[in-house]
């Protein structure tokens, strides 16, 4: 009843990736040009009016805790995530005052990519539904399309994948309006994310090559070999194992050529992932071991804890070595809390109840699941919209059976 198939467990991790791949190079444009965002249009501003010393000193400490926030943010620890929204918080006071509509708009954007960071993914849809408006009303169509990306991300998240494609068919004629073709790209290339987690396996790549031939003719590198990588994801989910190596290989070339390390060491996971759906559990471990330090060495401490999770599976799912695959999981789970993602923290301590239990340890076994589901129940309590916390349950109703089914196990080892 509680065994993982191959696809289920080598596969689990595998969404948040396929999702950060693309909402990291739209959420790069907020966070990396809040600083100087539309400068050309702010200059006209400022010939036009002309800023007094108070005017001055706001914007001056606007840029200020925008940046201490960014600086916040890149440490990347639960901690220092929260001292970042604390950040641009004060900076969100400061550009209304000032009426920055546009500093205010991406401001709110970095608020809820924060929290998408947390798992808290209707606390996130709320800073980006609150952007929507005001980059409509200053007419700022570049990062309109931007935010309903960073929005359909959240609902994909949340597997409600036709809401998803609504707000990327949104997106994708106003990028082409504008002549955006890299935010083009990146919409093609999660509308067929979308559509392969809809099973719909041919649609998905219909929209991932359209994407493909984009980033290759503006010479967008970075996503083209993300684009690589999904199509190579799309191709291995059909069992075509030689065809997504073919594509992963060249999103390999391509990154190590670039000197992209992070994108570098996800790809060599992706890899290790073929190999173990394709039950070469060895090779998968190589790839995954060359993933590992390199991931490491770039501080990128999220991705850590999947390729250690991904290690993990192999050696408790397939290799049969219990010990050494909770070894793994443990690490991930240290990580995970430390960068407070409590949302993938709950699914480890599912997949160490897994363990657990199929070691015969049912009482371990449901502490592990009791601790995902508290973590669960306080996610859900921060819903406020009905539909969502109703999907949201759903999504996670099988955490709630395998508590209820060791719960009576226990019963009845108590009473034998």
């Amino acid at each position: 009843m509680w065994s993982a198939n191959n696809q289920g467990i080598c596969w689990w991790f595998l969404p948040k990736l396929t999702r950060y791949s693309l909402t990291l190079l739209l959420s790069v444009v907020l966070l990396s040009d809040a600083v100087g965002a539309t400068p050309r249009n702010r200059g006209l501003q400022i010939a036009q009016q002309p800023e007094t010393t108070q005017e001055n000193a706001t914007r001056a400490a606007a840029e200020r805790v925008t940046q201490e926030g960014k600086q916040f943010y890149q440490q990347g620890t639960a901690e220092s995530l929260r001292q970042a929204i604390e950040k641009w918080q004060e900076a969100l006071k400061l550009w209304q005052q000032f009426d920055d509509k546009r500093r205010e708009a991406e401001t709110l954007n970095n608020i809820g990519k924060v929290y998408d960071d947390l798992g808290e993914k209707p606390e996130a849809l709320k800073y980006y539904n609150q952007a929507l408006p005001i980059l409509r009303a200053v007419g700022d169509k570049g990062m309109e399309a931007t935010t309903l990306n960073n929005i359909a991300s959240v609902y994909g998240s949340l597997g409600k994948n036709q809401e998803a494609l609504q707000y990327l068919n949104q997106a994708l004629p106003i990028s082409r309006t504008v002549g955006d073709r890299r935010v083009e790209a990146v919409t093609l290339s999660y509308i067929g994310i979308v559509y392969c987690g809809s099973g719909e396996k041919q649609e998905a790549l219909k929209y991932l090559n359209q994407a493909l031939s984009i980033s290759h003719a503006v010479g967008d590198r970075g996503e083209e070999a993300s684009t690589l990588i999904n199509i190579g994801r799309v191709y291995s989910g059909l069992g075509e194992k030689q065809e997504a190596l073919k594509y992963l290989n060249q999103a390999l070339t391509i990154l190590r050529t670039a000197g992209d390390r992070k994108v570098e060491a996800r790809t060599l996971n992706d890899i290790g992932l073929v190999y173990s759906l394709s039950g070469e559990q060895q090779e998968a471990l190589k790839y995954y071991n060359q993933a590992l330090p390199i991931i490491r060495a770039v501080g990128e401490r999220r991705r850590e804890a999947t390729i250690l999770s991904n290690i993990g599976a192999v050696y408790n799912y397939f290799l049969g070595e219990k010990q050494e695959g909770l070894k793994y999981y443990n690490q991930a789970l240290t990580i995970l809390r430390t960068v407070g993602d409590r949302q993938e923290e709950a699914k480890m301590l599912f997949h160490m109840g897994l363990l657990e239990h199929s070691r015969g340890n049912l009482q371990q076994a449901q502490t592990h699941i009791q601790a995902a589901i508290e973590i669960f129940e306080d996610l859900r309590a921060k819903i406020t919209n009905e539909e969502l916390r109703a999907s949201y349950v759903a999504s996670v109703r099988r955490y709630y059976e395998f508590n209820t089914y060791l719960l009576m196990e226990l019963q009845k080892k108590t009473y034998k």
